[in-house]
């Protein structure tokens, strides 16, 4: 046994099961991750070796929105759902160099990733970063924690980001339910960032990359885009729209020589009027 899988006896961590913020860490060559991830990553790879420039593709859009909302619209308060092991530099380290007073909340529910973000999560000492343990599923555990309401300040704006994640709910009603519960405590000015998984550019193989990640006990699901912009209902989308992340706003960081076919995933920002 590997000394990761040694380390998660004390962790509470199901090592028998893949888990996307661990998969992800593998492709991108992180070392928090156990044998079944990268089972799962080395299988996916073989089916559809574009998902590495994918991912990388999909984290260097999360730079850039974190940027953007930073300089762009002053934004000086953040919501990290779902924000997997944190491979710098992390959403606080971009938004603290253009500010070191903006506050960070984020949330997982895989204990592998508290571990980690109570050591390396940690923020200027102008600003504040915390961390909730929870499941996006429950949105109300989110925003009732007392790392939410005493890092947050809901008479301001606040970027919510919910990137590469909504994937791991099945049911488009209940990843509609989650985004929107969530929204509607952020006061008027708040923005939502997303990411958003699909399958309309390659779905050959994705449909195998799909099946591996069901296999191992991960789910994976794609979306199109009428139903990737159900997310944004109601809200201001800021140019260009909803669009294949590398093609959102880029500024060199995305990786080279990247085709339409090697990214499964939508990108947009939105303004809650």
């Amino acid at each position: 046994m590997e000394r990761r899988d040694e380390e998660a006896r004390g962790l509470d961590l199901r090592t028998d099961r893949a888990h996307g913020a661990r998969i992800y860490d593998y492709i991108l060559g992180g070392k928090d991750n156990f044998a079944v991830d990268r089972e799962a990553g080395e299988n996916s790879l073989k089916i559809w070796p574009s998902l590495k420039p994918h991912m990388q593709a999909n984290r260097a859009f999360m730079h850039r929105v974190a940027r953007y909302l930073a300089t762009e619209h002053g934004i000086r308060q953040f919501l990290d759902i779902g924000t997997g092991l944190p491979t710098p530099p992390n959403l606080h380290q971009i938004v603290q160099e253009v500010d070191p007073t903006a506050q960070v909340v984020y949330t997982d529910n895989d204990p592998l990733v508290l571990a980690h973000a109570r050591a390396l999560m940690l923020g200027t000492t102008e600003g504040r970063t915390a961390y909730i343990d929870a499941d996006m599923r429950d949105p109300q555990t989110i925003i009732s924690a007392p790392e939410f309401q005493g890092t947050l300040d809901l008479n301001k704006p606040v970027g919510l980001l919910l990137i590469a994640i909504v994937h791991f709910i099945e049911d488009d009603e209940e990843a509609l339910r989650v985004v929107r519960q969530v929204l509607d405590v952020l006061p008027s000015g708040s923005f939502l960032a997303m990411s958003i998984a699909t399958d309309e550019f390659d779905p050959i193989p994705l449909a195998q990359v799909q099946r591996e990640y069901n296999r191992l006990g991960e789910t994976l699901i794609f979306r199109n885009r009428d139903t990737a912009l159900r997310f944004f209902d109601g809200l201001e989308i800021v140019e260009p729209g909803l669009v294949q992340v590398h093609k959102w706003r880029p500024d060199g960081t995305e990786p080279e020589g990247v085709r339409d076919s090697d990214i499964a995933m939508y990108g947009a920002i939105a303004r809650k009027p």
